[in-house]
């Protein structure tokens, strides 16, 4: 891997105490969590949210886009919490329509088979061992590694397969689609899966994360030499600033892999990638869609920081206890998600069907500007339950 430098944890002042989030304050939010999955129960049981919101209300789509997961995802943690099988009907009827997915390969061109079929079926079956959705799994696992360059020894993003202008694409996002590949691997055994898994890591850990401890957003390789070519954005900013959830992706998505291959590289990765994230954010603690802002009016991305609040709580998890950064971590996480649950819900809009506000889902194609993203609501439960409970991940 090559050196990156850490800027070390700037103002720690700032997370020296821990804030008042204890187990009454996670119940809270959680209960509002679960109002707003029982609002879109009915509504959301054959059909899914869309990918962000349209003045807070999600509208209705088919199970296509590459987002669906986060919401099965969030009826599995539902259902986790409460053993309430209304949760577990409605989201063992979505396993059926990814396996169907799977099958029929319905958009499935892409690399986001990870958060797909790890947060629906992976989950379902390490919940209630449910036959089908580990075939679903298995098979989008299978699929997945359709786009591996073994001399690039990475995972193309998406694109054509053949198209010279998209191949060798690889970006941030994919660390969290890894876990359905190293799963795949213990399931059957097959060492391949593993392997792709831990080159593609490794690659994104060398070419994505600059010396400064930023992240491209998106770095091509040449896929038929294996060498690399350059790096640049399709969501931050401009290619030299930092797009904030793919930071946040790089925060949780290297700790994933350390829990699969114990290599301490990336958690000491992680940790720089946290310094420079959290001394980046404004007095609330949620961060600017792009970490190029850290004041003045540009929007903020609540789901970039519900991702991070989870990154920091799995990075924290994975030191040990004489780190002397692991409380401060824990604490940051704790910020953020008190911030998100005291000022970034949507309990004063009532007709709203998403969770959090003040997401951004592409600023430059002006999609989800200010709006509920899904995979923000996900990741804002899932960092609820980790303080709830010792939770075992889907990932």
């Amino acid at each position: 891997m090559q050196t990156v430098s850490d800027e070390g944890l700037m103002n720690k002042e700032r997370y020296a105490t821990r804030p008042e989030v204890d187990r009454a304050f996670v119940e809270k939010a959680c209960a509002y969590v679960l109002k707003k999955i029982d609002q879109n129960l009915d509504e959301f049981t054959n059909m899914f949210p869309d990918a962000s919101s349209k003045n807070l209300v999600y509208p209705k789509t088919e199970n296509v886009e590459w987002t669906p997961g986060f919401w099965t995802g969030m009826l599995w943690l539902a259902y986790e919490i409460t053993k309430d099988e209304k949760y577990k009907q409605v989201a063992e009827r979505h396993v059926e329509s990814f396996k169907n997915r799977i099958e029929k390969k319905i958009h499935v061109d892409h690399h986001d088979l990870g958060f797909l079929y790890t947060l629906s079926s992976v989950s379902a079956y390490k919940l209630t061992k449910n036959e089908t959705a580990k075939e679903a799994a298995l098979g989008a696992a299978k699929h997945l590694s359709t786009r591996y360059y073994e001399k690039a020894g990475i995972i193309q993003a998406w694109g054509d397969l053949s198209d010279p202008k998209q191949r060798g694409r690889m970006i941030i996002d994919c660390n969290m689609n890894l876990p359905l590949l190293y799963w795949a691997s213990e399931i059957t055994g097959d060492q391949s899966y593993y392997d792709m898994a831990y080159q593609h890591v490794q690659k994104a850990a060398a070419h994505i994360v600059r010396k400064d401890a930023s992240t491209f957003h998106t770095f091509y390789m040449d896929p038929e030499h294996g060498g690399p070519l350059y790096g640049n954005t399709h969501q931050g900013f401009s290619d030299d600033s930092c797009w904030a959830r793919g930071q946040a992706w790089g925060i949780y998505g290297f700790p994933l892999s350390y829990s699969y291959t114990q290599d301490d590289e990336f958690i000491t990765l992680s940790k720089k990638l946290a310094n420079y994230f959290l001394n980046r954010l404004p007095e609330d603690h949620i961060c600017y869609w792009d970490l190029i802002f850290t004041e003045g009016t540009e929007e903020r991305d609540s789901s970039a920081a519900a991702i991070s609040a989870c990154g920091l709580l799995e990075l924290s998890k994975s030191l040990p206890l004489t780190d002397s950064l692991k409380m401060y971590y824990d604490n940051a996480a704790l910020s953020i998600v008190q911030s998100l649950s005291e000022y970034y819900t949507t309990a004063q809009e009532p007709e709203a069907n998403g969770l959090l506000k003040h997401g951004v889902y592409y600023k430059a194609g002006n999609m989800g500007v200010d709006e509920s993203c899904i995979w923000g609501d996900y990741f804002y439960f899932e960092a609820l339950v980790r303080l709830l409970k010792d939770w075992k991940m889907y990932w």
